[in-house]
């Protein structure tokens, strides 16, 4: 019952999602071949068909949660915040770096790995944005370097 409780959930939020995907964002020009509405829309169709997947089909098995996995849902959810914050003024790489090594050790890597981590993260992410697929990504605190 929970599944379907959550899957109506899903597509009422995915209906508000689709009519501003589909209706209200209109780009003036295309600057890439997709267009900045056809994500949004992808995304529309991808959860809407989930979301009726799990409605039609739930799942069968019951799910428990633990006190110490609510606690990582919070706390994944304040890092998300912080980076979607951090994002501008630090620039992309070190705000990924942090989050990412911040998630990488709430996930169990010891601090040493979850700091390769973020930073092998944080500079692959923008060589492959910045570089590969030519997108505009934040300097932030680097400035022109990055």
């Amino acid at each position: 019952m929970a599944d379907r409780i959550f899957a109506a959930v899903v597509l009422a939020v995915v209906l508000g999602y689709g009519i501003m995907a589909f209706a209200v964002i209109k780009a003036p020009f295309q600057y890439d071949p997709l267009g900045p509405e056809t994500w949004p829309q992808i995304l529309t169709v991808a959860a809407a068909l989930c979301g009726l997947y799990v409605l039609l089909k739930p799942d069968v098995s019951v799910m428990t949660m633990t006190g110490g996995t609510g606690i990582r849902l919070v706390v994944t959810i304040g890092l998300l915040a912080a980076y979607a914050w951090a994002y501008e003024p630090l620039g992309f790489i070190v705000s990924t770096i942090i989050y990412s090594a911040a998630m990488a050790f709430m996930l169990g890597g010891s601090a040493g790995r979850a700091i390769a981590f973020g930073v092998v993260s944080g500079v692959a992410g923008y060589l492959i944005g910045a570089w590969l697929l030519d997108l505009n990504l934040p300097g932030g605190v680097l400035g022109d370097w990055a």
